[in-house]
């Protein structure tokens, strides 16, 4: 059960007086205080590979996962937003209706962790459901949505994941779709922002109080949200174009416009999104090749998954992954908070999902962010809104909407 801290430690974090193991202890004891959560945990990729169970322990080492029980309880994260994410495929009915099956298994894979172990997890739907499910001692779930494809042309199926859960939606991912453009499609832009369905989607998402998800979103696209929802809208895993000019991250005028219309930001830590990385050709080509004979992970055998792994471990060896530093990391966060402030920012690493940093590979490495922004400067209610209150306005904002308009 977290234990309320009530002074402020940031000056005890920083004080030259105080030795640099003192000032680590009481950031961990400030860190195991709060209401710690990530607002895009990919990790429901994870829950359909047979052979993996989230409540034992792994390492990013050997099976490449960040996000397990122990390592959760090891790094103080309370729980977050877990991801229903299917691919970009083919704007056609047979696409919709492919991605809406993965979607929905997706779904499922979250109900049955929560459902296997009721000690360990419990759903999250409501804005007061967080603190009172992390004085339980019991992990935060709320659902999300990256990439609203699996929805089709057919809005309603935002209603069935609502009552599933759902309470966060991301219209678009790496390729433009029916909803509007994506930040990464090689081609280009096709709407100019939403398309006619995607402003149909923010409607709903209004109507029924799930907050709408601007990562991965051109930059038009965004703005268009910021205009026309009724609530504010979420970057639940981005970074700053200030530091690194990427079409993922969003420059200084544009995070303005976000934080004044009450938006919030949560800090990305995929690497290639923090800085320019050195490029490994004969990586990639032996990644590409592996992707290729991988199909669905989900129908494998755990013998076929080891085997995955085991290839995948041999490319790492033979071409070494070179990734961001924690200190890319925080460069992006410390801007960020200088211009949004700490109410409207917060953390979303995309664990299981590509992120991680040097010396922060997994989540058991979050008390070093507390750390690092208590010697900032930064205070204990900084760091409450941060780490969980900042998503839940949001959510207490969209949910008020919703009841609004059945008043």
């Amino acid at each position: 059960m977290k234990i309320k801290i009530k002074q402020t430690l940031c000056a005890l974090a920083v004080a030259a007086s105080c030795s640099p193991a003192f000032a680590a202890a009481d950031a961990a004891k400030l860190h195991d205080s709060l209401v710690v959560m990530d607002t895009h945990l990919d990790t429901p990729a994870l829950l359909v590979q047979p052979g993996f169970d989230i409540m034992h322990s792994h390492t990013f080492a050997d099976d490449f996962s960040q996000v397990d029980v122990p390592r959760m309880n090891s790094g103080g994260l309370d729980g977050g937003f877990w991801v229903i994410y299917t691919p970009q495929g083919p704007v056609t009915e047979a696409g919709f209706k492919s991605s809406r099956d993965t979607a929905l298994l997706r779904a499922m894979a979250i109900h049955k962790m929560v459902a296997a172990n009721p000690d360990t997890f419990a759903l999250a739907t409501e804005p007061e459901d967080a603190k009172a499910i992390a004085e339980q001692g019991k992990k935060i779930v709320y659902v999300s949505m990256e990439n609203a494809y699996p929805l089709g042309e057919d809005l309603s199926l935002l209603d069935t994941f609502y009552k599933m859960g759902l309470r966060m939606v991301g219209p678009v991912h790496f390729k433009n779709n029916q909803f509007g453009d994506s930040s990464t499609d090689p081609d280009g832009q096709q709407y100019g922002g939403l398309s006619p369905l995607g402003k149909e989607l923010v409607k709903k998402a209004n109507e029924l109080g799930i907050i709408l998800d601007g990562s991965h979103a051109h930059d038009d696209l965004l703005e268009d949200m910021i205009e026309l929802s009724k609530t504010p809208v979420i970057l639940s895993h981005s970074g700053t174009k200030t530091i690194y000019d990427h079409p993922r991250n969003v420059d200084d005028s544009l995070l303005k416009k976000l934080v004044e219309s009450g938006g919030v930001i949560h800090v990305n830590a995929y690497s290639s999104y923090l800085k320019e990385l050195p490029q490994d050709p004969e990586r990639g080509k032996a990644y590409g090749e592996l992707f290729r004979q991988m199909g669905n992970i989900a129908q494998m055998s755990e013998a076929e998954i080891a085997a995955l792994k085991a290839k995948r471990k041999q490319i790492d060896m033979e071409h070494p992954a070179v990734r961001a530093t924690f200190e890319d990391y925080m460069e992006h966060f410390l801007h960020i908070l200088e211009v949004a402030g700490p109410k409207h920012t917060g953390v979303g690493a995309d664990w299981d999902g590509g992120g991680g940093v040097e010396t922060m590979m997994d989540v058991a490495a979050l008390p070093k962010i507390t750390e690092r922004l208590l010697a900032e400067g930064y205070t204990e209610e900084d760091l409450a809104d941060i780490w969980g209150n900042n998503v839940l306005r949001l959510l207490q904002q969209a949910k008020d909407y919703a009841q609004s308009l059945k008043e």
